[in-house]
């Protein structure tokens, strides 16, 4: 009916694909159809953003959270991890030595409602007014457009809320009665409309996820046309209903990154932890298969043990300064440079 490599042609050529010819990618490509993949992935990346990658500093400020997501290391129901959450004060300190090091952006994630939105709004304006020429991205979960509003007008540029998957019966598979999928579209949705670059994407391998689920996930990317999309593998949690679930698989997840530059050849890709948590290699190979974006963490080492969304998490006893000289080198190593500026979505 169809031949996998022509369907990535067509995809490069027309930028989209229909559900059946998504669900027959998925369900019959082989090791050499990834690889033919991602080598137009990575000449397309290479002619946009030539041998750069951008550089994000994560400052992971708290681990509290209200929802109960049953993949999640930090849900609210695990009694085995110890809460924290960064003062403004301390925030700022990550932010002031990622500058030092050459990061131009600064992502701010936690758990949800882990601090109040005033509160962010706050170190939102601290931020842009020592680093005027930085770009801040927040990743805090479902808010409400109110809330996005303030933020925005106090200097937010980009917001992360992976959709995780677009079917609505896969979706309660994955998360408590309380949580809806049409609310979190409706958030990217409202994210766009505000004029943040947003940023979707989803977990490869997730509990009960099928060939139809990544057909329906790439339509709706295609649909949101987001500015990131983030992609990695899943990875179980001792402390989660999930921890015996088999981890999501590192080819797929390359093979994905490497549909999306194709699809959408301006996004930004972050080439994920996960992904180099799963194989040592993995955020290297998720460069060269059309990724451009890798986001070191700046939290301060005593804290990065307690936010473990997923277990084996890597760089959780480096130094900031020793995370940045390995990324040189790693990305040294096949050919790419770190580029020190904003990194704004250009179209």
């Amino acid at each position: 009916m169809y031949d996998v490599k022509e369907l990535l042609d067509k995809l490069e050529r027309e930028k989209s694909l229909s559900k059946e010819e998504w669900i027959y990618i998925f369900d019959n490509y082989t090791e050499d159809d990834r690889k033919y993949a991602a080598e137009k992935a990575r000449k397309i990346s290479l002619a946009k953003f030539s041998n750069k990658v951008y550089i994000r500093g994560i400052v992971e400020f708290s681990n509290v959270c209200v929802n109960d997501c049953y993949y999640c290391g930090i849900r609210r129901s695990n009694k085995n991890v110890e809460r924290y959450t960064l003062s403004k004060e301390e925030i700022l300190e990550c932010c002031k030595y990622g500058y030092e090091y050459g990061y131009r952006t600064f992502v701010l994630q936690s758990g949800e409602k882990a601090k109040s939105v005033k509160e962010v709004a706050e170190i939102v304006k601290a931020i842009k007014k020592q680093h005027p020429d930085c770009a801040v991205t927040l990743s805090l979960g479902e808010l409400e457009e109110e809330d996005y509003r303030l933020l925005k007008e106090a200097g937010a540029d980009r917001y992360l809320l992976r959709h995780e998957t677009a079917n609505e019966e896969h979706y309660k598979k994955l998360h408590p009665e309380n949580m809806s999928l049409e609310h979190r579209k409706n958030c990217l949705r409202t994210l766009k409309k505000l004029g943040y670059q947003t940023g979707a994407g989803i977990m490869v391998g997730s509990p009960f996820q099928t060939s139809t689920h990544l057909a329906e996930d790439m339509l709706f990317l295609k649909e949101l046309r987001p500015e990131m999309i983030g992609i990695g593998p899943f990875l179980p949690h001792k402390d989660t209903p999930f921890k015996d679930e088999p981890k999501g698989s590192y080819t797929l997840t390359l093979f994905l990154l490497s549909l999306c530059r194709l699809m959408l050849p301006s996004v930004l890709l972050p080439a994920t932890t996960a992904l180099g948590t799963i194989t040592p290699r993995g955020r290297e190979e998720g460069i060269l298969s059309g990724a451009n974006v890798i986001m070191p963490n700046l939290s301060p080492t005593d804290v990065r043990k307690q936010y473990m969304l997923y277990d084996n998490k890597i760089c959780v006893n480096d130094a900031s300064a020793h995370c940045n000289d390995c990324l040189k080198l790693r990305l040294s190593s096949i050919g790419y440079e770190t580029e020190i500026s904003r990194g704004d979505y250009h179209d």
